[in-house]
């Protein structure tokens, strides 16, 4: 999934939407410590109270936010896998409540299996119904719009901590008095879920029973025990893991010592990769291969590249030859450059414009600029007009 059908998804997770149909949530109370099931209970998601279909959504949307490849990531199924997370899901699109609410108990035990949480937890489950219009409708002949529609099945499943509540002191409105807060019941934190997924992935509105979106509770640290041994899926790399490969591979072509032009013609080449991805709509963010590095150092200005070097290069890195590097996730959004009298942040366009010189004998950072300086609200003089 790329990040519009996300959204395009994350955005009917709203109150009477006629274009997301929940039918039915399925919530299962978890002890801490010993894992063990303290209560279970299915319902028509329609008869919860408003409030608290609020408050799910809200959590369910949490499940479709964050980047791809750092809190989110399309997972793909492995194959031949006894007792598979993929048919359990498959095969629960369709079956009746009490077949579908066994299914997803069989998927809390795998959850439980081997995590152990010192807090009590819930896992939800939902099933229902996603609907998107094919095309706009047309104003003249009256046609798409909600007669066209793509229409699909999914399962979406968050797990969520429970807090103690804290210890406060309430006014009493009606006797007029202050008195201490005696609340014993946890509080099911539907704002930070510690983990979930959504089944199938959508690609091109279309559903892909092959893939799940599995999202993390935290950026850049997938769970993988949860991936491996609840989800069946095979092995994943985040978007940080994939900068840092790229990094080395141009280290080892280039050499540790790159000027910053090369640097900033790096960047741009990849973000033009980017750039030409989206406005063609495709639906597979572009990817790089030793082919492709090769091309882009090339025509970045870095010197004495050869395809036997980014070959060897990527292979000592990567390992795998038949891997292709996300374009997206080496991009940064901005560039740090680090020294010991301070760190500057830079947006990596702007890099170019940056120098390192020698000065008066002293090394210096030229950062060339082509307006007034301004530092918290104050224009800073132009020390050539003082001299």
């Amino acid at each position: 999934m790329n990040k519009k059908d996300i959204a395009n998804v994350r955005k009917q997770f709203k109150l009477n939407n006629r274009y997301m149909n929940i039918r039915e949530i399925f919530n299962v109370y978890i002890k801490k410590e010993s894992g063990e099931i303290y209560h279970q209970v299915s319902q028509p998601f329609q008869l919860l109270e408003q409030e608290a279909q609020e408050l799910f959504l809200t959590n369910f949307k949490k499940v479709l936010t964050g980047s791809l490849d750092a809190k989110l990531f399309e997972l793909k199924f492995r194959r031949d896998v006894e007792d598979s997370t993929q048919m359990i899901l498959y095969n629960g699109l369709r079956a009746d409540t009490e077949e579908w609410m066994e299914s997803m108990l069989r998927i809390v035990q795998k959850m439980f299996a081997h995590a152990v949480y010192e807090f009590d937890t819930v896992v939800t489950f939902i099933r229902g119904e996603y609907q998107k219009a094919t095309r706009k409708r047309d104003l003249e002949t009256e046609e798409g719009g909600d007669d066209e529609v793509y229409s699909n099945e999914f399962t979406l499943c968050t797990l969520n901590k429970t807090d103690q509540p804290k210890k406060a002191l309430l006014f009493d409105y009606i006797e007029k008095e202050f008195k201490s807060n005696n609340a014993v019941d946890p509080i099911i934190n539907l704002t930070a879920p510690l983990t979930g997924f959504m089944f199938p992935a959508f690609n091109d509105n279309a559903a892909d029973v092959n893939h799940i979106l599995y999202y993390g509770g935290k950026a850049n640290q997938p769970d993988t025990m949860f991936i491996e041994e609840v989800l069946h899926c095979e092995d994943i790399i985040t978007a940080i893991e994939e900068k840092d490969s790229f990094e080395q591979i141009v280290k080892l072509v280039a050499g540790e010592e790159v000027p910053t032009n090369v640097i900033s013609n790096v960047y741009e080449e990849i973000d033009k990769m980017v750039q030409e991805s989206i406005e063609n709509e495709e639906s597979e963010p572009p990817k790089l291969d030793s082919r492709d590095i090769e091309r882009i150092l090339e025509v970045s200005g870095v010197e004495d590249v050869d395809t036997a070097k980014v070959e060897h290069a990527f292979k000592s890195v990567v390992y795998d030859v038949n891997h292709e590097i996300k374009a997206s996730s080496i991009i940064p959004k901005s560039i740090k450059i680090n020294t010991k009298i301070a760190d500057v942040s830079i947006h990596p366009k702007e890099l170019k414009n940056v120098k390192y010189i020698t000065y008066e004998g002293k090394r210096c950072l030229l950062l060339e600029v082509d307006e007034d300086v301004v530092v918290e609200g104050f224009r800073l003089p132009n020390m050539s007009n003082h001299q």
